[in-house]
């Protein structure tokens, strides 16, 4: 609440700076901001990565089968659906929106509190003669912390995928992997989960930046329109979207592998990676790889256009933005 006005000696006039000072919204900082920055991530990667859960499922079986699934993604889809059914492309569904709400949440949301960290330490000229490692850092960070809260559900997710008949959803598959094998299986992936989305969120941000960035110096983004603005947060999320694919493939590759099955008795999480890494090699490590930049590429744009979009409906405009100085 802003201080109350001192007082012109005119009543009329006292009473139009009153209206003016109460319909002007104020700059919202600390856990009012950055929790309004928490939500529209997790809406925005709910959303997304809950939509395009039959691309993902598609996906995730070209990688842990691709002899029987070799015809692409569009094949892929035919395979699955007459193999097992419409309703096996939605297997996951459960975890996929819960996982990625939490992670969201984290990411986003982490990512402007750090960023604005980066900027208290640094002091703005020099965070932003150096923005490029600013949103390196702060995109790393977040996505660790937001990867704590993925990881158990992603696992269950690949285990429902990989195996239909394992658990009637989240919280079956969610109970049985517990029960039977304990906490620790919820964290076998946590190695290549992190070798996944640290290098993903790291380009995918960092392109998204310098990307609104280069159109930003020739669109005035202060009078730009709503809907033009919306459809910069999409062009610049969809490069971005396939930077982030191309550069964290081959982990992905391996962390639907690892989930697919428990190890061996005794056999270590770092073991079963070298071992899978060279069963995979190069090429095998980018097996569904169209699937992947189509699913990616899609996903960040509607990511980034959900999140501009939130942001501004809850009042937290603009987000923390470190502009280049003179």
């Amino acid at each position: 609440m802003a201080p109350p006005a001192t007082s012109t000696g005119s009543a009329k006039v006292d009473a139009v700076v009153q209206n003016v000072a109460a319909n002007t919204p104020e700059k919202l900082s600390g856990i009012a901001l950055y929790s309004r920055f928490a939500l529209a991530g997790a809406v925005c990667c709910s959303v997304t990565h809950g939509g395009l859960t039959p691309v993902d499922v598609v996906k995730t079986r070209i990688q842990l089968d691709p002899v029987t699934y070799n015809k692409g993604l569009v094949g892929g889809f035919r395979q699955v659906i007459a193999k097992e059914g419409a309703g096996a492309l939605l297997t996951g569904f459960g975890p996929t929106a819960a996982g990625y709400f939490l992670q969201g949440a984290l990411k986003f949301g982490g990512y402007e509190l750090f960023k604005q960290q980066s900027i208290n330490l640094l002091g703005y000229e020099t965070a932003s003669n150096n923005r490029t490692a600013v949103y390196l850092a702060s995109a790393g960070i977040a996505e660790f912390f937001a990867d704590v809260a993925l990881c158990p559900l992603e696992a269950t997710r690949i285990r429902l995928v990989s195996e239909p008949t394992y658990a009637n959803g989240l919280i079956g598959g969610f109970s049985k992997m517990l029960k039977n094998e304990g906490i620790g299986a919820f964290y076998a992936g946590f190695g290549p989960i992190l070798f996944k989305q640290v290098p993903y969120t790291m380009s995918k941000f960092v392109v998204y930046e310098k990307v609104a960035e280069a159109i930003y110096k020739r669109v005035d983004k202060s009078t730009a329109s709503p809907g033009l603005q919306t459809t910069i947060n999409l062009g610049s999320g969809l490069i971005a979207g396939f930077a982030a694919a191309i550069v964290s493939q081959p982990a992905d590759t391996m962390l639907s592998k690892i989930n697919k099955t428990k190890g061996l008795p005794g056999e270590g999480t770092t073991s079963r990676l070298i071992k899978i890494a060279k069963e995979l090699g190069l090429r095998g490590s980018y097996a569904g790889i169209g699937a992947r930049l189509f699913m990616v590429g899609t996903l960040t744009a509607g990511q980034f256009a959900i999140y501009g979009d939130l942001k501004k409906a809850l009042g937290a405009v603009g987000g923390v933005e470190i502009a280049a100085t003179k």
